[in-house]
């Protein structure tokens, strides 16, 4: 499923509604943590296409079907892809600074993320394992880490 982004911060906030819309129907609740982790995500990456761009974007969420067991293994998959060709290039963000700690963030919060080339353009993904504890290690910093969905490994940014 995916969400046309136009290049307006306010699209923001119409991702985070229109994500947290579509974790019901895969049996994702609301009140279980991936979901506030799911949401934050789409936040971070969704942001940082429509201000370090300025063009319009495509959310991608790629969601289990709904299953009855309580804790389903299943991989969750949040892509937005973009019109610019620039990489994603993560900041060090000083205490004062406003911004800059997006990237961070989703290195923080994914069990893997990277990007590739698409198009003219490119798309950034995250995956989360739904019932894994986040496990992080030097190999998957900063989008080192293999996709679930792809055979390639991206090398850091």
């Amino acid at each position: 499923m995916q969400l046309e982004i136009r290049p307006d911060p306010e699209e923001v906030g119409r991702a985070r509604r229109w994500a947290r819309s579509r974790l019901a129907g895969s049996g994702i609740t609301a009140d279980e943590p991936l979901a506030e982790t799911l949401i934050l995500l789409v936040s971070e990456l969704v942001t940082n296409a429509v201000v370090h761009t300025g063009r319009p974007a495509v959310l991608r969420l790629c969601l289990p079907a709904p299953v009855a067991e309580e804790c389903a293994s299943a991989t969750v998959r949040v892509e937005v892809a973009d019109g610019s060709s620039r990489a994603p290039v993560p900041r060090c963000a000083g205490d004062d600074a406003t911004g800059g700690r997006g990237l961070a963030l989703v290195d923080c919060l994914a069990d893997r993320w990277g990007w590739s080339p698409e198009g003219a353009g490119k798309s950034i993904w995250c995956e989360l394992d739904r019932c894994s504890p986040p496990r992080k290690s030097a190999s998957t910093a900063y989008g080192g880490g293999l996709s679930a969905y792809e055979d390639l490994a991206f090398e850091a940014v």
